[in-house]
């Protein structure tokens, strides 16, 4: 596979918040390895732009796309975009979460529940639905790969700080092992990584938001 002017290319490969921390740093790691990378972000237009700019100067493919990856429809929108413009999808690597910032469990709020099991848990299945839809070789792919962004806080379990990111996060964990296993014969790879501590602005945020 190679692009237009005559470079390898290992496919298109979606980075859901990539405009800041691991996600920004997997995305330029990738567009450096010769994949085609779709940009995603909610929010901060600038910071994605700045990653898929460095993407493009080292000779690279790169298109910026908004979309909250708690919402369905944008989601269909973030998938089909991405391969209408940046061609096959190959790869996905769900990084888009939030913390819900730090709380006891006795002060957590339903909202806030509500809001980090939609973006951390159900976005990053339906992303992998519609990756698994596209690459499966039982459905005309040529297979691919998915990657989910986990955290050491779902073995460790957060205690005193964030119970319910810590366990949004072991969800992402059972769902890794059973979408793993069920589409390996289908031609897709299916793993987490689960980073410890890292000075990102996803930490930064949450202790600002309790301060």
């Amino acid at each position: 596979m190679s692009d237009m002017d005559g470079k390898a290319s290992r496919g298109t490969l979606i980075v859901t918040g990539a405009g800041r921390g691991i996600g920004a740093a997997v995305a330029k790691l990738a567009g450096a390895r010769g994949y085609r990378v779709a940009v995603n972000y909610a929010r901060n237009a600038q910071a994605a732009a700045d990653v898929a700019r460095h993407i493009v100067s080292s000779g690279g493919r790169a298109t910026v796309i908004q979309a909250d990856i708690s919402r369905e429809d944008e989601i269909l929108r973030l998938f089909e975009y991405a391969e209408r413009e940046l061609g096959p999808l190959t790869g996905l690597v769900n990084n888009a979460a939030i913390t819900g910032g730090f709380a006891r469990v006795e002060a957590i709020t339903c909202a806030t529940l509500t809001q980090v099991f939609a973006l951390n848990v159900i976005g990053a299945m339906l992303c992998a639905r519609e990756a698994v839809r596209r690459m499966s070789t039982r459905h005309g792919g040529h297979g691919g790969a998915i990657v989910n962004i986990s955290s050491r806080a779902a073995q460790i379990g957060g205690a005193g700080e964030w119970v319910h990111y810590a366990a949004s996060k072991g969800a992402l964990d059972t769902f890794t092992v059973g979408l793993a296993r069920e589409v390996a014969g289908a031609g897709i790879r299916v793993n987490a990584v689960a980073p410890g501590h890292v000075l990102t602005e996803l930490h930064a945020r949450a202790v600002i938001r309790t301060a």
